[in-house]
């Protein structure tokens, strides 16, 4: 049987099984209603496309993925491992099963944790697909007794103010080799094709001077917002603003440098 493209990513044994081989190549059983192929190949492809719409922040939360930070259209968590081998072992344990699933993270292999990330790309976001993957993966860290935390799991994006953006984003994507995207899912920003560097963003602004031309946006999990205000505020930090929580927070150094701490809340 020939699968259609969008069903053979997912993995034709998988596609296969779900469609049954009795209703598309077994002859009928008596006394037994069997489906056409088309209507098999129907509810195929609206499970395909429930397990691949993209989730809201709220529909993610929902799940009750403990351990696991929803962060910039991405499922964030960090594993604990003893050691290297440990990690490593778990690493390939996170591949087998996630060539099992076709569905890939990227992971971050060091000698104390690994860290894991999980975005549908096609969907440019969080989808069933992540979230079912997350908890194979939170299943592999238990087994091998690892344990997950996402409290000191950050993403970062950098904001460059600027009053003419155009003039100025062809010098950053080629300083930074970087790919320029623009449009109404991405507004005008520069990201890294490997996902190395952090997403650069233009964020319009006067052109009066002194100005801060820079600021960092850190994206943590809702519930790691006030530990990292208090903490900033002991280290000679300022609250500069929450009128936009919990969105995000405005806070400034002793010297009046500013940064944004972020969530998904309250957001489209």
């Amino acid at each position: 049987m020939q699968l259609p493209k969008e069903v053979a990513c997912l993995g034709s044994s998988h596609a296969v099984r779900t469609i049954g081989h009795g209703a598309l190549t077994g002859a009928p059983s008596p006394g037994l209603d069997y489906p056409s192929p088309a209507a098999s190949l129907t509810g195929l492809a609206a499970w395909e496309h429930d397990l691949m719409t993209r989730l809201t922040g709220q529909q993610i939360a929902d799940e009750g993925l403990h351990d696991w930070a929803y962060l910039l259209d991405g499922l964030q968590t960090r594993i604990l491992t003893r050691d290297f081998t440990t990690g490593l072992a778990v690493v390939n344990a996170i591949g087998t099963a996630a060539e099992n699933m076709n569905h890939h993270p990227h992971l971050d292999l060091r000698c104390s944790h690994v860290d894991v990330r999980l975005t549908s790309h096609d969907e440019r976001g969080v989808t069933d697909r992540d979230i079912r993957l997350a908890r194979t993966i939170t299943s592999i860290a238990a087994d091998a007794s690892m344990r997950l935390e996402s409290a000191a799991v950050s993403r970062l994006e950098l904001a460059l103010d600027t009053p003419a953006h155009e003039s100025i984003h062809p010098f950053w994507t080629a300083v930074l080799a970087m790919k320029h995207l623009s449009g109404p899912e991405f507004g005008d920003e520069l990201r890294d094709p490997a996902d190395h560097l952090p997403t650069i963003w233009f964020q319009t602004s006067g052109s009066e001077e002194p100005r801060q031309r820079w600021h960092p946006d850190v994206w943590v999990d809702p519930a790691q917002v006030q530990p990292r205000i208090d903490a900033a505020l002991a280290a000679g930090g300022e609250l500069v603003s929450s009128a936009d929580a919990p969105s995000f927070w405005v806070l400034a150094d002793p010297e009046g440098n500013r940064v944004c701490l972020c969530t998904w809340q309250h957001r489209t």
